[in-house]
C-alpha cells in the first residue's frame, strides 16, 4: 500500500482570499511580502497563478508549500521555474527542489518564524518552536524550492 502525499486543499473561503491577494499582487500591492507565482501547467501548458510568500533564508530565496504537494508544486517540478509578479515587475526564475531534509528543516523553521501566523494551521501541529525531530518528520509533506535567476 502506498501512502498518498500530503495535500490540504484550500477551502472555498481560502480560494476567494487567494484570488484577492493574487489580484492585489498583480496590481502592485503586496500583503506582507506576498507575490503572485505563475508556473506553466504540466498538462495544459497554460500559466497557472497563485499567491505565495517568498521566503529569504541565509541570502537565498525559497518557496515553501505550506499546503503540501499541491498543483503548483507538481507544475514546478515539471517546469523547473516560473515567474513571480508584483505589479508590473515580473521576475523570471529557475527552481530547484531541496531534497535534503536537514536543510529543509532549517528553511521550514525560519519560514514558520516569519509566516507561522498565516500558515501554522497547514503544518499539522508543527510550529517554529517544534523540536528538530518534529520538523524533520514534517519535511516530506512540505516541498521547498530554491529560487534562482533565470538563464
Amino acid at each position: 500500500m502506498t501512502q498518498q502525499a500530503y495535500y490540504l486543499r484550500a477551502s472555498s473561503l481560502a480560494q476567494r482570499l487567494n484570488r484577492i491577494v493574487g489580484w492585489l499582487a498583480r496590481h502592485g500591492l503586496s500583503l506582507d511580502g506576498s507575490a503572485e507565482l505563475s508556473v506553466r501547467g504540466r498538462r495544459s501548458g497554460q500559466m497557472q497563478r497563485i499567491p505565495v510568500n517568498m521566503h529569504t533564508f541565509e541570502g537565498e530565496r525559497y518557496l515553501v508549500s505550506a499546503r503540501g504537494h499541491s498543483q503548483w508544486v507538481r507544475n514546478m517540478r515539471a517546469a523547473a521555474g516560473g515567474e513571480l509578479r508584483l505589479g508590473r515587475r515580473v521576475d523570471h526564475f529557475t527552481a530547484v527542489e531541496i531534497a535534503d531534509d536537514a536543510q529543509k528543516a532549517r528553511i521550514i523553521r525560519a519560514y514558520l518564524e516569519r509566516w507561522g501566523w498565516q500558515v501554522d494551521q497547514y503544518f499539522q501541529g508543527v510550529t517554529a518552536k517544534s523540536t528538530d525531530a518534529e520538523l524533520l518528520a514534517a519535511c516530506p509533506d512540505h516541498p521547498v524550492f530554491r529560487i534562482g535567476a533565470a538563464a
